[in-house]
């Protein structure tokens, strides 16, 4: 933590994203805009999704709802063995090497209904008391389905970014039944770096991709180059119908590389901030493995072949094991 007083002279302007407008037809030239954004910085938008500003909106609402309820009424839905429900404040700790404390934020994760016998991922929602928040999981799964539609929309264009067919990513061991959780998340407090107080701490997403909608309140930074020091880190703003959308390691894994994750965080400023990320993952049983347009003779694959569950489960643990026991 030698150098925080450095990190923040580094801190640059706002980005510039590519924007990937699902009302363009000719789907080759957005994977072009695509490929190219994930070769620059792993960020893009998307517009005219189709999800209505008003369901938006209604999430959000419903989202404040919950985080404004008294804590005691939050715990009793705290997250379960499937990770799945509230969890408090300072509960995750991203950036352990740079931060004195969690992330000054909390969340509610809401993934796919399973049984409770299921597999790490799946499992049964942790949903708060209807009595309590009427109307409340029927506004988050029709939300939840909506992103994760537009998600499996983006695959599709980012099969062609990569050079393979369309519907590559369609079968059912692939996209078909994928591992999906939606966060919602409040941040709130002052972030300060020469200190280690971050809203949320710089990370890499481990999924394939994640898309991400916010309340408009600044904080979300990227960092392009993370191996050059000091770090320079840019804003991305958040534009009005427009969603944020980034890769993942995964995606870097199954691309050999070739496209990357990009580091991000979220400083504070002193305000209430909601943001809605949907982090997809394929499914449980999909091989992640050097996809067959990334390699060559001379470019062999740098990672061994690994089962999704068996890799999303280490990743979970090494994140968790930075966690505080609920």
């Amino acid at each position: 933590m030698e150098n925080k007083s450095e990190e923040d002279v580094s801190i640059i302007n706002v980005s510039s994203l590519s924007f990937i407008d699902f009302n363009n037809t000719d789907l080759h030239q957005s994977a072009v805009l695509l490929k190219n954004a994930c070769l620059d910085c792993g960020f893009f938008y998307v517009v005219n999704h189709g999800i209505s500003e008003e369901l938006k909106e209604e999430a959000f609402e419903q989202s404040k709802k919950f985080f404004a309820l008294p804590l005691e009424e939050k715990m009793k839905v705290l997250r379960n063995e499937k990770y799945r429900g509230y969890a408090p404040f300072h509960d995750s700790l991203l950036d352990p090497k740079n931060q004195v404390r969690g992330d000054y934020k909390e969340c509610f994760t809401i993934g796919m209904e399973g049984p409770k016998d299921g597999l790490h991922e799946d499992g049964p929602n942790n949903w708060p008391n209807p009595n309590v928040l009427p109307g409340w999981q029927e506004t988050m799964e029709k939300y939840y389905q909506e992103a994760l539609r537009v998600c499996k929309s983006i695959a599709r264009i980012m099969a062609l970014a990569l050079d393979l067919d369309e519907d590559y990513f369609d079968t059912l061991e692939m996209l078909g039944n994928p591992i999906a959780d939606m966060f919602l998340v409040h941040y709130e407090g002052m972030s300060d770096p020469s200190k280690g107080i971050y809203a949320c701490g710089a990370h890499s997403d481990f999924g394939m991709m994640s898309l991400l909608a916010t309340d408009g309140v600044t904080g979300l930074q990227i960092c392009r180059h993370k191996d050059v020091k000091p770090e320079k880190w840019e804003y991305i703003p958040s534009i009005k119908g427009a969603y944020i959308v980034n890769i993942g390691d995964l995606l870097e894994r199954w691309s050999n590389g070739y496209f990357k994750s990009t580091l991000h965080r979220v400083l504070g400023n002193g305000l209430d901030r909601y943001s809605i990320p949907l982090f997809l993952k394929p499914s449980h049983d999909c091989i992640i493995e050097c996809l067959p347009t990334c390699q060559s003779e001379n470019n062999l694959p740098k990672c061994p072949a690994i089962k999704c569950s068996t890799y999303i489960s280490q990743r979970y643990k090494a994140v968790h094991a930075h966690l505080k026991k609920p």
